[in-house]
């Protein structure tokens, strides 16, 4: 019997099993690849001091880091990418890298830097989540541990002002996802009908892009327009997630274990067409209704 795998996550909300992309990463592909994951979501419980989440835990193993989970999960023969060629495994590598470059900062931006944003959703959120009085510290850490990380990659010359860096970053993310969606097409996937390591990275950064309730939305306006990266979201979530969204998005708090399905156990020798240096990521249901809909266009 294989031994338990257990994710430590940060949960869900507005129609998503966690509105974490890094956490929305590793579930994806658990869910591709039949990984027998049981999900811990974070509550008022969680000890931790940094919000260093996804964290998955075996019986010898503690793994963090969406790009170290996954090749975990491949050594394991959980690999969602066995179908794959060897020019498709260089091109997952390169489209991730993509993502981490171009679309990852604006990402950040939206969710932890913009104020508007940060202040009536991201942190009531996230600190609703926490423990007292972690809830009043570490919102605030994890904030300026996103500005640093975006100032990291863009805050060189030219760009000396965080304005001219907000500029740049928004400009790389449209693009990013104007690429990604000529990429896609009229695929289902991004390689065919069966879905690999990218339509995980894909589906984390953009679902809570897509479906979370912002008051600035110029990124999620974008993506709205790019009809088909709407409809991957929505095929995923309906197709993988829907049965689990109900005790995901659950108003009590508890600890909610989600079982990821049966094992499907594949080949481990095809995962040696996908590098296993992956590069570091430190990255309402469609018939709801939001909240604060008055407020928020978008989501009227």
């Amino acid at each position: 019997m294989a031994a338990p795998l257990e994710l430590r996550c940060w949960g869900g909300g507005w129609g998503l099993p966690s509105v974490h992309s890094e956490s929305l990463v590793v579930m994806a592909y658990a869910k591709f690849s039949g990984a027998p994951l049981k999900v811990n979501v974070i509550d008022n419980t969680w000890r931790g001091s940094r919000g260093d989440v996804p964290v998955l835990t075996t019986e010898d193993n503690i793994v963090s880091q969406p790009a170290k989970i996954l090749n975990f999960l491949r050594k394991q023969k959980y690999n969602a990418d066995y179908e794959l060629s060897a020019k498709q495994g260089a091109d997952t590598l390169a489209y991730i890298a993509l993502l981490e470059e171009k679309l990852l900062p604006a990402v950040l931006h939206t969710f932890w830097v913009e104020s508007d944003n940060y202040f009536t959703v991201t942190k009531p959120w996230f600190a609703s989540r926490m423990p007292f009085p972690l809830s009043l510290i570490l919102p605030g850490r994890m904030s300026k541990g996103a500005l640093n990380r975006i100032l990291l990659t863009r805050g060189e010359p030219p760009l000396y002002h965080l304005r001219d860096v907000e500029a740049q970053i928004y400009r790389d993310a449209k693009e990013c996802l104007n690429l990604l969606s000529n990429r896609l097409g009229t695929s289902q996937f991004f390689f065919g009908d069966t879905p690999s390591t990218l339509d995980a990275y894909v589906f984390g950064f953009l679902a809570p892009l897509y479906k979370v309730c912002f008051p600035k939305v110029q990124l999620q306006e974008h993506l709205k327009q790019l009809s088909n990266l709407c409809r991957f979201c929505d095929d995923i979530l309906n197709s993988y997630f829907r049965l689990s969204l109900g005790a995901f998005s659950c108003v009590n708090r508890n600890e909610q274990q989600i079982d990821f399905g049966e094992v499907h156990s594949h080949d481990s020798s095809t995962s040696k067409l996908i590098a296993s240096d992956w590069r570091h990521l430190s990255c309402w249901t469609r018939n709801g209704r939001c909240k604060s809909a008055e407020t928020h266009t978008t989501c009227k």
